[in-house]
């Protein structure tokens, strides 16, 4: 039976979440899945608000709009309020609670309080909390392999070569750290 996954990352300009939805969309091609990444974001970029609908699926995608998203990561208050109500029965909410102090009243979702701001600080790498997010929304969910999130996070930062294995590390850090929690 073939699977898709419909996702939305949410948060402040410069949070790092279009590149959380790029890393997840390379990480599905990576895994041999069809997917779509469609950004969007206000002309102020840092500081404003920004997100991106990313589809992984094992068929065609015929259409990368999300209503009703299975997946939803929420870096920010505003996208909490903006977000939580759309997520589908049975889907996530992956929220910042380093940010967000607010509970979200759902029984039928499973809702997961990431402090990325703690965990990235405990690796060692404090502004990486799309990395810590990443590593949740893999770990819970399964929506890419664990091996090809990694291969992603590295092409992602090709640009930057001295920050790959920072970041691979604050990955398995976190991937790590989430484990024991759960």
């Amino acid at each position: 039976m073939s699977k898709t996954y419909k996702m939305i990352a949410a948060g402040f300009g410069g949070q790092g979440v279009l590149s959380l939805g790029q890393v997840v969309a390379y990480a599905g091609m990576y895994d041999g899945k069809c997917v779509t990444w469609l950004p969007s974001y206000g002309p102020e970029m840092r500081g404003g608000t920004a997100n991106c609908s990313v589809v992984v699926s094992d068929t065609e995608i015929a259409n990368p709009m999300i209503a009703a998203p299975d997946i939803v990561v929420a870096m920010n208050k505003p996208s909490v309020e903006k977000f939580a109500n759309r997520v589908a029965p049975g889907g996530f909410l992956f929220v910042n609670s380093s940010l967000i102090d607010t509970k979200v009243e759902r029984d039928d979702i499973t809702t997961v309080y990431v402090d990325t701001f703690h965990i990235g600080t405990e690796a060692g790498n404090p502004k990486g909390a799309n990395v810590v997010m990443l590593a949740a929304v893999v770990e819970y969910t399964g929506v890419v392999s664990e091996k090809n999130a990694l291969d992603a996070v590295a092409y992602s930062f090709k640009a930057k070569p001295k920050l790959i294995d920072i970041n691979l590390r604050l990955y398995e850090f976190a991937r790590d750290y989430l484990r024991k929690e759960r």
